[in-house]
């Protein structure tokens, strides 16, 4: 089933299809709209008069009709499928009751409604005169141009003298109607919907990890300081599955500016560069007024990631070693790691992890502690995953089935019966045989 989405994009793609001419094209795609309304019945009868075929036009306009008795504009139009098809005295009728759909006024203009045509009254009666004529009631016809003369003489009073000295000489009057392409076309708001919204933004290089990269978009490589450089990380970055944000980090693997913290290296001398892939795990709390805009919002996302990444605990992984974070507690540490460590084909790895995790989720107090019976594989995104074995802090009891909890930088909710209290969580005492000597 198409969505509303779907179906306005199909509208919109209709009217293109009209203004180029593509009939086919039109109707195929102004069908699609699932239960149309009285417009897209009325745009399905103009097109088919502009394709020349008034018998399908006269049933879209019956339809359009069916849903809304009150359009003038739509008896106005079936009056000249009906004038094409020589069905004069029906053609009579349908001016005329497009005519009681004015009311008295002197015009409609549809524009607001997506239709730019404004019909006249004494367009209407133009018509109705044209269809008289052809169907031999002259006296009749004239009687139609004068009532319209008399009422609405504004703007049209040239055009109305001639078609009243045409029909007294007993020439026919040519039938107006609503321009060629012209259609209704679906409400500008709706359009606006349509339009992809890019939320992230474009991605901008401040530094190249590549030598004598001569982009200009790019600016000159910088040596590395301190302080988190924020993009998107994917997947294949690695690290366990968290529907906290996480990070990369793509940097120069130069230690510092200051020559005495790099061990006496020369500041002019630049080191081998090395990509560094950095994987964050952060849930913050933010008090944010009601009706902030995203702007503001991401402002302060980005104020409050900032400040954790810089003080969370850092940790490395040793290459070789899938499992192990090793901390990185010092500028000595670090040294040793950028001295010691043997870069392989992904980088270096670095970990941040908030430092306040430990006494809970962040303020958040610790109920009690439980251990995973079984694996747990997350099956929503609100799911905390976990396998056998691991610890997780209980932070709420959601029901009798439910708990929700923290366990290695994610919060989410997980099954009761996954787990046991870490209290009564201790190995049972192997069951041993009857020993000699035993009472029976």
């Amino acid at each position: 089933m198409s969505s509303l989405g779907d179906q306005v994009r199909d509208w919109h793609q209709g009217v293109l299809a009209v203004a180029r001419e593509d009939w086919d094209c039109a109707l195929c795609l102004f069908s699609n709209v699932r239960e149309p309304l009285a417009k897209m019945y009325f745009n399905m009868g103009c097109v088919h008069l502009m394709a020349g075929d008034p018998e399908a036009a006269l049933r879209a306009f019956d339809q359009a009709l069916t849903k809304d008795t009150c359009m003038a504009v739509g008896f106005f139009q079936r009056g000249v499928a009906n004038f094409q098809l020589e069905r004069f005295q029906e053609a009579v009728s349908d001016f005329q009751l497009a005519l009681a759909q004015l009311r008295g006024n002197a015009a409609i203009d549809y524009t607001q409604l997506g239709l730019h045509f404004k019909l006249q009254a004494w367009e209407v009666l133009y018509n109705k005169a044209s269809a008289q004529c052809q169907a031999g009631l002259w006296t009749n016809a004239v009687d139609t141009l004068e009532e319209a003369i008399s009422k609405w003489p504004e703007g049209a009073q040239d055009i109305l003298d001639i078609a009243l000295d045409q029909a007294q000489k007993q020439v026919p009057l040519q039938l107006r109607q609503v321009p060629k392409g012209e259609v209704f076309q679906p409400p500008r708001q709706y359009l606006k919907h349509l339009e992809p919204v890019d939320f992230l933004g474009k991605a901008k290089v401040v530094a190249s990890v590549i030598p004598d990269n001569h982009n200009p978009d790019i600016q000159p490589r910088q040596r590395f300081k301190e302080g988190p450089v924020g993009h998107p990380s994917s997947p294949a970055m690695g690290g366990p599955k968290s529907p906290a944000p996480c990070y990369s980090l793509l940097a120069s693997g130069v230690p510092t500016e200051d020559p005495a913290g790099a061990g006496g290296a020369a500041a002019e001398d630049l080191e081998p560069l090395v990509t560094a892939t950095l994987q964050c795990h952060f849930t913050v709390p933010l008090k944010v007024p009601r009706g902030t805009g995203l702007s503001s919002l991401r402002t302060l996302l980005a104020q409050a990631f900032l400040h954790h990444a810089q003080t969370g605990q850092l940790s490395y992984k040793a290459p070789g070693d899938e499992k192990s974070w090793i901390p990185i507690l010092t500028e000595e540490s670090l040294q040793s790691v950028w001295r010691n460590v043997a870069i392989g084909p992904r980088g270096l790895q670095l970990q941040c992890r908030p430092t306040l995790l430990p006494q809970g989720a962040w303020g958040r107090p610790v109920l009690y502690q439980v251990v995973a019976r079984h694996n747990y594989p997350a099956q929503k995104p609100e799911d905390l995953d976990f396998h056998q074995g691991d610890t997780v802090d209980v932070l709420c009891e959601v029901d009798e089935a439910w708990l929700e909890g923290h366990r290695d930088g994610c919060t989410g909710i997980f099954p009761k019966c996954f787990v046991v209290s870490a209290d009564v969580c201790v190995e049972a005492p192997p069951v041993l045989g009857p020993q000699p000597g035993d009472q029976q």
